[in-house]
């Protein structure tokens, strides 16, 4: 079944050639890799999470693993098949600044209502936090997930009004270049 499935038919080529930033045989060497690691054409919560395993050994990736997925799985079906993957993976490496801070807007953007809540963002700079250990020193300001957020809310919430829109979020990630190296950092990640 991989075999038989290891190119992508010329039309679903031409199609992601048009919605991502990678060249033809780029692609094909994307869906050669995908089909052979999911079989089925199809990545499931657990996988994906495997694969952050392997990146975070001394970490506990789940949480972020997870998180992450649900802004691959753009049909919100429970799995990411190739075109799901290799969009968010065109945007995450590729993108433009605005496309990488709209997709970051997403992931933290939990319940999905156009804002980041203090709580959303706690929720995904613990599961950071969680993931990377003990990887990487932290300054002093920024050593523990809630004083991350109110770090990054004191810089990015202009009406102070307790949560981000996508236009405050991506005006303060451009004036924090720590947010936008963790952006690029990211890019191996997915």
């Amino acid at each position: 079944m991989g075999q038989q499935n290891a190119k992508l038919k010329p039309e679903q080529l031409e199609d992601l050639v048009k919605e991502t930033y990678f060249e033809r045989d780029e692609l094909q060497k994307w869906y050669k890799g995908f089909i052979r690691d999911c079989p089925s054409g199809l990545l499931d919560r657990t996988g994906f999470i495997n694969i952050y395993k392997q990146f975070f050994p001394d970490g506990n990736p789940e949480k972020f693993a997870s998180y992450v997925f649900g802004v691959f799985d753009k049909n919100k079906d429970g799995t990411i098949n190739f075109k799901e993957f290799i969009c968010a993976l065109s945007i995450t490496s590729r993108g433009q600044i605005d496309e990488k801070l709209d997709w970051a807007f997403n992931l933290y953007d939990i319940d999905g209502d156009g804002f980041i809540t203090r709580e959303e963002m706690l929720s995904i700079v613990e599961a950071i936090y969680s993931m990377v250990g003990n990887m990487v020193k932290l300054p002093e300001d920024e050593n523990t997930p809630q004083k991350r957020v109110s770090k990054i809310f004191s810089l990015m919430d202009k009406d102070n009004d307790g949560k981000l829109s996508v236009q405050e979020f991506r005006d303060g990630a451009k004036k924090d270049p720590s947010i936008v190296s963790a952006l690029t950092l990211y890019d191996g990640l997915v």
